[in-house]
């Protein structure tokens, strides 16, 4: 089943897609995982990517979230007002409200972040405590490094291609230590990279795995966004067994 979710942080609302089992849940309910997109992308992602992997979670036992942090979407507030510690407020909304949902257990909310959504999702993970945390191609804070050119901080609002960027993002990111916050938390986790991905490199796949202590993927070939149908179903059926433990 597939249905429309909403919730809301500081009075602006964010939309998404919940997907559930077909049939009764179990008596403690449906295991879930709350799906974190990547920067300037939404609860959709490239090749549908989040819609295709939340119906095949759903197909095997297990339902998941994919929304719109603020800004981005169709979810209210501006992109220029997004930053990364304001995601982390997103993803914390989404676990509230996964957790509140009937048929769905409560203890058994697990966290998928893409790109930046990974940096975020490693942030978030001491605060929301997820059963599993799974990360593809999860971003560094070096990424967003080009955009401060000397060291100078660009105007109040930039354009990035037609998006338009805030300086508080970019003040802050460069700060975050997703690393360190990640090794903290120390749950189980998986983290999954292409091995051609120029975006972000599989070094920093590499880092993530150390800090969390967990296995990573290699998808063979594949660049940031598994840009072929074989790297896709790789990807999908390789993160649904993480997820289910298998």
């Amino acid at each position: 089943m597939e249905m429309f979710a909403q919730f809301s942080v500081e009075g602006q609302r964010m939309y998404g897609m919940l997907h559930t089992p077909d049939g009764s849940p179990p008596a403690q309910g449906w295991p879930s995982v709350v799906m974190v997109h990547g920067f300037t992308g939404n609860k959709v992602e490239g090749h549908r990517n989040f819609v295709l992997l939340a119906r095949r979670l759903a197909a095997s036992g297990v339902a998941a979230l994919r929304f719109d942090c603020r800004g981005s979407g169709e979810s209210q507030g501006d992109f220029s007002e997004m930053t990364v510690s304001r995601e982390v407020q997103d993803v914390e909304a989404a676990f509230e409200y996964v957790r509140q949902q009937p048929g769905l257990d409560p203890e058994r909310v697990m966290l998928l972040g893409f790109s930046m959504g990974g940096l975020v999702s490693a942030l978030a993970a001491e605060k929301v405590r997820p059963h599993r945390l799974a990360l593809w191609s999860p971003a560094l804070p070096e990424l967003w490094l080009r955009h401060l050119r000397g060291g100078l901080l660009p105007p109040v609002v930039s354009d990035y291609g037609g998006w338009p960027l805030g300086r508080a993002f970019l003040q802050e990111v460069v700060q975050v230590r997703p690393l360190e916050v990640a090794a903290r938390w120390g749950g189980v986790a998986h983290v999954f990279h292409g091995d051609a991905d120029q975006t972000c490199p599989p070094a920093w796949g590499v880092r993530y795995a150390e800090a969390l202590r967990c296995d990573a993927t290699a998808i063979p070939g594949a660049n940031h966004t598994y840009d072929s149908l074989e790297q896709v179903e790789m990807l999908h059926r390789e993160t649904v067994r993480f997820f289910k433990g298998l």
